[in-house]
């Protein structure tokens, strides 16, 4: 697929009411800018085959923990899916086709594979943006478990997250409420694109990282941080008129952020 039609495929995915996004769809339409030939239908195939096959496995009784147990059996024990611990910022980790052909991947594009699976059959989980770490839960709170996807579909408790939070961290950091609430479909594709972003950052690929923050900002036009990010990007590919418009805009949304003088300062080199 074209580079451009992939992305306004992406951004035709998301252009709905949250709860309707498609994540495997909207996951496989970026990947498709760095993978053009690759099949959306054949990846969400795979993942149709592996909810039918976990399916079968399910017992009478679907209480949560068994739902759960049977979920990790097939996909870790069978499967092989694993983090990838080894080689944890290569850019693939990032693609959901290419956590479903390595069975290798990060916490949240695990994550997303599990939550796929897990709407197929009939178990509806979510996504928590624990900050370093991502998690998933059943849908309904009252469970009050969490399952880390990157180790091996992990159980974990409230408390067990604390602890996963000060492992991450070397100062403290107390496990706050919002920690542990569900995030949006949305918020799970900018945090991916997000992890892209600074991968290629480091990587010096600038032109993939324009793109990643134009998808993130697909998802959330007004952000200002990456409407800065973007800016300064604009700035140092010597592309002014893109730079000022970005930085213009950030600073009639922030005029008073902390980097707010620094901007103005480049501003006024462009001007």
């Amino acid at each position: 697929m074209d580079y451009q039609l992939a992305w306004q495929s992406f951004y035709q995915e998301i252009n709905r009411a949250d709860e309707d996004i498609n994540l495997a769809k909207a996951s496989l339409y970026y990947a498709q800018a760095e993978y053009p030939s690759l099949n959306i239908e054949d990846y969400l195939n795979k993942l149709d085959t592996i909810a039918e096959e976990i399916q079968a496995r399910l017992p009478q009784r679907r209480y949560p923990l068994k739902v759960i147990n049977t979920i990790n059996n097939y996909i870790f024990d069978d499967l092989k899916f694993k983090g990838n611990q080894q080689d944890y910022y290569n850019p693939a980790n990032s693609f959901l086709n290419e956590v479903i052909d390595c069975r290798t991947g990060i916490p949240i594009s695990l994550s997303v594979l599990y939550l796929e699976i897990a709407k197929r059959i009939d178990f509806p989980m979510v996504g928590i943006g624990m900050p370093g770490h991502f998690l998933i839960r059943p849908e309904f709170e009252e469970a009050g478990i969490f399952i880390d996807v990157f180790n091996q579909g992990e159980i974990l408790f409230q408390q067990d997250c604390a602890e996963r939070l000060r492992q991450l961290y070397p100062q403290p950091i107390k496990l706050e409420p919002r920690f542990l609430a569900a995030v949006s479909s949305r918020q799970i594709l900018a945090r991916m694109l997000t992890n892209l972003k600074y991968i290629y950052l480091n990587r010096k690929q600038y032109s993939k990282v324009l793109a990643v923050i134009d998808g993130i900002l697909m998802l959330f036009p007004d952000h200002p941080n990456e409407l800065r990010d973007r800016g300064l990007l604009y700035y140092e590919l010597d592309q002014w008129d893109k730079a000022c418009l970005d930085l213009e805009y950030y600073l009639a949304m922030l005029p008073n952020a902390e980097d707010a003088d620094m901007i103005r300062l480049l501003l006024a080199k462009i001007r």
